[in-house]
């Protein structure tokens, strides 16, 4: 069965068409499985011919039309592969479904501005896309979905951006300890007795002994 993979983005990035290479080749991957094919047999696997969209809704001036792998990443060697995926950018005030889902986005960026990823911004997202008639009949039948799932969205981002800051910190601590680790070895070689490397690196005794266990084990 063919058909079409999507994803939206709001910042430009290129990388878009690596990571819906890699949706297709799970999206395969569970075709071959479901249909019983043998992949390593000598028979011709049958796969589902699939088009690749990205919907952009951020701002951005040169609009092109599509993005190729070989000219993104291969320097335009398109000897050995190839994938192009269509970019879609809507336009503003126009009643397909593309454009009002890319007006209804732009709305949401705008409150987001002004109110925080709050339950505030969604309904006043909600309020002005009915009244510019963007969306109006899906938000009118399925508002309280779509305010779970905005919320629901927020959520998750907070929680992304939270593990990244945590991930962040603690490379610091991990590269601060690391720094003291390798001054206490250059102390350490030059003589210095272990409880003065100890206050020079402001560390316990015991925690700069075991970075020097390996060191001390090793002299004569």
């Amino acid at each position: 069965m063919d058909g079409k993979m999507l994803e939206c983005q709001s910042s430009w990035s290129v990388n878009i068409i690596v990571r819906l290479l890699l949706y297709l080749a799970h999206t395969w991957h569970e075709h071959i499985e479901t249909t019983h094919q043998n992949r390593y047999g000598s028979g011709k696997l049958s796969l589902p011919q699939t088009e690749l969209y990205v919907i952009y809704t951020g701002n951005r001036k040169s609009r092109p039309e599509w993005i190729s792998l070989s000219e993104e990443f291969f320097g335009g060697n398109k000897d050995f592969l190839e994938a192009r995926v269509k970019v879609l950018y809507g336009d503003r005030g126009k009643k397909d479904i593309i454009s009002q889902y890319v007006d209804f986005t732009k709305v949401c960026q705008e409150q987001i501005k002004e109110h925080g990823r709050t339950r505030e911004a969604v309904l006043e997202t909600i309020r002005i896309c009915k009244d510019q008639d963007v969306l109006k009949e899906y938000l009118a039948e399925r508002e309280k979905e779509v305010i779970h799932m905005m919320m629901a969205l927020f959520d998750q981002q907070r929680a992304v951006e939270q593990f990244g800051y945590e991930k962040k910190e603690e490379g610091k601590i991990e590269g601060k300890i690391e720094g003291k680790r390798e001054t206490a070895l250059s102390l350490f070689e030059m003589g210095m007795p272990i409880e003065t490397i100890a206050k020079a690196v402001k560390e316990g005794v015991e925690i700069v002994q075991q970075w020097l266990s390996g060191v001390s084990a090793a002299k004569p």
